[in-house]
């Protein structure tokens, strides 16, 4: 009976829980890390969900998503930091040349999917404006992502096939599947420093200034910093691991390896990137944008520091 009580006021340690979207590509190194490197004072366990869920639930600790959704979520939550980036990828738009499309600008006119709100909605939003196109100057359509094909109708590769759209633009593997649904008449736009996916792992001030809870971020990280040097060093050891997480077949992650870069930390172009996106997603959300500096409190290098 004496150990038995002692067993009951023993007090419980709570692991690190994780919000994150288990579809894409893009996570693919958290649960990796999760498996294989990383040494906290407990267990690490990763959630469907993402950024929004530090805004709403306190018991998450961390979440990953696109600097879009970060973005949106700190107009409301300002304790909310963005902390590490895992992966940026330059998105990419696929166009079908039968609907007389050889450039980026021939677009003008045409009916382009994507999601709206979205990582995708932006870069589209971006890329047109890039060559003076404006968003009356085109329609939008929506479409379902494919990871695997065959994909089904209502998916953007299978749209752009049956031609009920003249291009799309979204995160892989859909934009892979696209080109490769139509063959010889796919043309691809892409264009780094016009826009690309900064996807990143999240927290709030709250957990960040808990000593215990940031010890375990701080090693999450750690285990994160390891796992790139994996994605990228020795790409060919993870991707059946990417494959199985995501539903892809594995030539395809291949094919797209290329346009993910395991990064780790921001660029120095990044801050006036997020300045720009935040005053689009500012018009579009019907909002106050955020300043400058209010942005650079956004972005929380202390734990890349502290590494």
């Amino acid at each position: 009976m004496y150990y038995l009580l002692v067993a009951l006021f023993v007090p419980l340690t709570l692991g690190l829980k994780i919000g994150t979207s288990l579809q894409w590509i893009e996570h693919t190194p958290q649960p990796y890390a999760v498996r294989n490197f990383y040494k906290g004072s407990s267990t690490a366990t990763i959630s469907s969900g993402g950024v929004a869920n530090l805004g709403s639930d306190t018991s998450f600790d961390l979440a990953a998503n696109a600097e879009t959704q970060g973005l949106k979520q700190y107009a409301n939550h300002r304790n909310i930091r963005l902390i590490y980036t895992i992966c940026e990828v330059p998105y990419r738009i696929v166009a079908n040349k039968a609907s007389g499309i050889k450039t980026l600008a021939d677009l003008k006119g045409k009916k382009i999917g994507t999601m709206k709100g979205t990582s995708a909605g932006v870069f589209v939003q971006r890329m047109m404006a890039s060559v003076g196109i404006q968003e009356n100057q085109y329609t939008i359509a929506s479409g379902n992502v494919c990871m695997k094909a065959p994909c089904a109708s209502d998916t953007l590769p299978a749209m752009l096939k049956n031609k009920q759209i003249d291009a799309f633009g979204i995160w892989e593997a859909a934009v892979e599947l696209g080109a490769q649904a139509i063959g010889d008449s796919a043309i691809i736009f892409q264009n780094a420093s016009v826009y690309r996916e900064i996807y990143s792992l999240y927290s709030t001030t709250q957990k960040l200034n808990d000593p215990a809870k940031r010890k375990d971020i701080v090693a999450f990280v750690r285990a994160l910093n390891q796992t790139l040097g994996v994605f990228n060093e020795k790409p060919e050891s993870v991707y059946d691991f990417v494959a199985k997480e995501v539903n892809m077949d594995v030539k395809v992650v291949k094919d797209v390896w290329k346009d993910h870069w395991w990064v780790g930390q921001w660029g120095k172009d990044v801050p006036q990137l997020l300045v720009e996106e935040d005053a689009y997603l500012a018009k579009t959300d019907g909002r106050a944008k955020a300043s400058q500096k209010e942005l650079e409190t956004f972005l929380d290098d202390s734990v890349i520091k502290e590494l």
